[in-house]
C-alpha cells in the first residue's frame, strides 16, 4: 500500500489496513469486514494520545483539558487530519456510496482516520501509534490550525444564564441509511425554537442548531 510507504511502516499484517478503508457499504457488497471496529478502537487510542499530550504539555486544569481534547477529536478535526493524509483516497465503498460522494463525506473521511489510527496500534503497537500522532496531529494544533471549531453550545449556555431562561436540546429527525444517519436537532429557549441544526451526529446537530440559534438570539 503506497500510504504505508509514504508513512514509513512495514506492516506486519496488511489486511488489517485494507479493513481500515472498508467502509460498510464496501463490507456489505462483498461480505467483508467494515472498519467499524477499529474505528471503536483507533477512537479509544486517539483519546488517550491526546489526553497524554495535554497534560504533559499544558498546565491547565482538568476541565480546560477535556474542552481541549473534544475541540482536537471532533468530527471536523478528524476530516483535517483525515483529508491531509489523503486517507480518503484509499476508501473502499459500495457502488451506490461511492456514486454518491461517500469518498468526500465529513463523517466517513473523519471516521478513517480513527480506523487507521486503530490499524496501526493492533499492527506495529503504542510507540508506531504515538509516532503517527505527534507526525500527523500534533503540528496541526501547534501551528494553530485547530481553531476552525467553536463550542456554539457553551457559548448559547452562557448567554442563556444571563436571562434566566431556559434551555433545551430536542432531536426531531434522523434520516438515511445506519451507516450515514443525518440527525436535526433543535434549541428551544424557554419553550420557543430558536435554531435548527442537521448533522450526522446528535452532538453535531446540537452544535449547528446551536450555532443558528445565537444568531437570533444575539440579533433579538
Amino acid at each position: 500500500m503506497e500510504l504505508l510507504d509514504k508513512l514509513k511502516i512495514k506492516p506486519k499484517n496488511l489486511k488489517l489496513y485494507e479493513t481500515a478503508f472498508s467502509h460498510t457499504s464496501y463490507a456489505n457488497e462483498y461480505k467483508t469486514e467494515s472498519y467499524e471496529r477499529l474505528e471503536f478502537l483507533g477512537d479509544a487510542v486517539l483519546e488517550l494520545l491526546m489526553s497524554d499530550y495535554l497534560y504533559n504539555r499544558l498546565n491547565i486544569s482538568e476541565g480546560e483539558m477535556t474542552k481541549l481534547r473534544a475541540h482536537y477529536v471532533c468530527e471536523t478535526a478528524l476530516y483535517e487530519y483525515s483529508t491531509k493524509l489523503g486517507l480518503n483516497e484509499y476508501l473502499k465503498l459500495g457502488k451506490g456510496e461511492a456514486e454518491s460522494g461517500g469518498k468526500y463525506r465529513k463523517a466517513i473521511v473523519s471516521d478513517i482516520f480513527e480506523s487507521f489510527l486503530g490499524a496501526i496500534y493492533l499492527d506495529q503497537g503504542l510507540e508506531v501509534a504515538k509516532k503517527f500522532f505527534n507526525e500527523n496531529v500534533i503540528p496541526h494544533i501547534e501551528n494553530h490550525e485547530m481553531d476552525f471549531f467553536k463550542d456554539y453550545k457553551s457559548v448559547l449556555q452562557e448567554f442563556v444564564q444571563t436571562d434566566k431562561k431556559s434551555l433545551e436540546y430536542k432531536i426531531i429527525n434522523e434520516s438515511g441509511p445506519a451507516h450515514n444517519k443525518q440527525f436535526t436537532a433543535e434549541v428551544l429557549i424557554g419553550d420557543i425554537v430558536y435554531g435548527v441544526g442537521t448533522a450526522h451526529s446528535k452532538k453535531g446537530a446540537e452544535q449547528e442548531a446551536a450555532k443558528n440559534a445565537l444568531k437570533k438570539a444575539q440579533k433579538g
